[in-house]
C-alpha cells in the first residue's frame, strides 16, 4: 500500500491501483509490522543532470540559430512552469505547448507563445518547430502528439528535458538527454546560458506570429457570421473575455476539444484541464466536480466544463453529485445532435458518415430534473446574455448551446510540409 502512494506521487506522477486478495478483503486480519511514518509516504527528490551534460546543453542552445522550446505535459508542474517562466525571462525564445501543458506561460510571456499543438500537423506551431534547428523538448510525453507528427522530417536536433529517458525512435532522437528534476535543469541552464538567439525576432517568425493571432479579428470570432448558431471562436472569445483570472476550464473529449486546445489562453498550470491522450468521453463533468470541492473552501469558485451533447451522456448522470455536494460550476454543452468528431473523421476517410446521429434530448429539463439550473441558447445574437446569466448563477448550470460545427471538417485540413518558406 505504501509503494502504491509513493509511486504515484513520484514523478512522472499519476494514478496507481491496488489490488487486494479476496481473502484480504473479506476477512480481518491483523499485523505486528507498526504504522511506518509519514516521512515514508514522501517520494524521493530529484536533482539537475551532471554538470557535463548542462555544458553540452547549454552549447547547443548557443549554438543554436533558431531554437523552440517545446513543452509538455510532465512541464506543466508548478515547480516546472516557475523555472520556465524564469528562463524565458532572461533568455527568450518562442514557446509551443502540447495540449496538456496548457498554462505553461503567463499572460506577460505570451509574445513568445506560438499557440498549441496536437492531433493534426496544421497549426502555427508546427510551422514553428519547422523553421528550427533545435527544439528544446521538455517533459514531453508522445502519447500528447506522436513524434511521426511533428518530427516527419527527422532532421531537428532535439534537446531532451524529463524526468525519465527519452522513449527514442526514428521520429524521436535526442541527440542530448537531461534526465532529472525539470524545474532544476531548466534553472542549472539559464543559470549558465549566455547569448542565446531570439528566432521570434526574424520576419518569418513575426509571420507566424501574427496567423496565430489572426483568428482574433475573424468574422467568426467577432459573431459576424449572421445570427444562427454559434460558431466555436465567438463562444471562445465571448467567454475568455467573461472569466476572472485563472479560473478552471475543463475540456471533454470531442470536437470541441480541439477548438478550445487551440484557441482558449490559458495561463496558470493546470487551469485547463484536457486529455491529448483522448480519455474516455464524459471526463469534463466529474473533472469539474472533483476541481470544484479541491477548492479551498470547496466550491467557492466558479468552475466551467465544455462538452458534446454525445459526450455530456457519458457521465451527466454525475449532475446529481455535483448538486448534492454543492458545486459552483457551469457546464456548457455544444450540442450539434452528432458524433461530430467521429463524423468528419469518417467523411473525409470514406466519404459518408454512419452511426452517429443522436439528438432528442431535452437537456434544459435533464438539468432541471437533478436540481441543476437549464440554459437554452440557439441563435448568436442570444449567447452573451445567457452566458453571463450561466456564469454569474451560484450552483450548478447546464447550457444547451447550439454550435455551428459546419467547417468542423477544416480542423484536419492544410497539414503543413517539412520545408516551410
Amino acid at each position: 500500500m505504501l509503494d502504491a502512494f509513493r509511486t504515484a506521487a513520484a514523478y512522472p506522477q499519476g494514478a496507481t491501483a491496488v489490488s487486494l486478495p479476496i481473502d484480504i478483503m473479506t476477512k480481518g486480519t491483523k499485523t505486528s509490522i507498526p504504522a511506518l511514518p509519514a516521512t515514508a509516504f514522501t517520494p524521493p527528490e530529484y536533482g539537475t543532470s551532471p554538470s557535463a551534460s548542462l555544458s553540452r546543453a547549454a552549447s547547443m542552445i548557443q549554438n543554436a540559430k533558431f531554437p523552440v522550446l517545446f513543452l509538455g505535459t510532465r512541464a506543466a508542474t508548478p515547480d516546472a512552469v516557475q523555472a520556465v517562466q524564469g528562463f524565458l525571462r532572461k533568455h527568450p525564445i518562442p514557446v509551443v505547448e502540447t495540449f496538456q501543458a496548457a498554462g505553461s506561460i503567463s499572460q506577460d510571456l505570451a509574445h513568445l507563445f506560438f499557440g498549441r499543438i496536437g492531433l493534426f500537423r496544421n497549426q502555427p506551431g508546427d510551422k514553428l518547430l519547422a523553421q528550427a534547428d533545435l527544439v528544446i523538448v521538455a517533459g514531453y510525453d508522445q502519447s500528447e502528439y506522436d513524434a511521426d507528427a511533428w518530427h516527419k522530417s527527422q532532421s531537428l536536433e532535439i534537446l531532451h528535458l524529463d524526468w525519465i529517458p527519452a522513449d527514442y525512435g526514428a521520429f524521436y532522437n535526442p541527440k542530448l538527454e537531461l534526465v532529472g528534476s525539470i524545474a532544476a535543469n531548466v534553472k542549472a541552464l539559464s543559470d549558465i546560458l549566455a547569448n542565446v538567439s531570439r528566432p521570434q525576432e526574424f520576419e518569418v517568425a513575426k509571420s507566424i506570429f501574427t496567423e496565430f493571432h489572426a483568428w482574433e479579428q475573424s468574422p467568426q470570432a467577432l459573431g459576424q457570421t449572421g445570427d444562427g448558431p454559434i460558431h466555436p471562436l465567438y463562444f471562445i472569445k465571448l467567454m475568455q473575455g467573461m472569466l476572472p483570472p485563472s479560473p478552471t476550464v475543463s475540456s471533454d473529449v470531442g470536437s470541441m476539444y480541439i477548438w478550445l486546445s487551440r484557441f482558449y489562453f490559458a495561463y496558470s498550470p493546470k487551469s485547463f484541464l484536457v486529455s491529448n491522450v483522448q480519455q474516455t468521453l464524459g471526463v469534463a463533468l466529474p473533472w469539474a466536480i472533483g476541481a470544484s470541492l479541491s477548492q479551498e473552501p470547496p466550491c467557492s469558485r466558479k468552475v466551467i466544463s465544455i462538452s458534446g451533447d454525445g459526450g455530456f451522456l457519458y457521465s451527466g448522470q454525475e449532475l446529481v453529485t455535483a448538486v448534492q455536494q454543492g458545486c459552483n460550476i457551469t457546464h456548457f454543452i455544444w450540442n450539434d445532435g452528432k458524433y461530430n468528431m467521429v463524423e468528419f473523421q469518417e467523411v473525409d476517410k470514406y466519404g459518408r458518415s454512419s452511426g452517429v446521429d443522436l439528438g432528442g434530448v431535452d437537456f434544459v429539463k435533464y438539468a432541471e430534473a437533478f436540481g441543476a439550473k437549464g440554459l437554452r441558447v440557439s441563435r448568436s445574437s442570444e449567447l452573451e446574455a445567457v452566458m453571463k446569466e450561466a456564469l454569474s448563477y451560484k450552483g450548478v448550470c447546464v447550457v444547451d448551446v447550439e454550435i455551428d460545427y459546419s467547417h468542423n471538417h477544416e480542423l484536419m485540413r492544410n497539414v503543413i510540409q517539412d520545408n516551410i518558406s
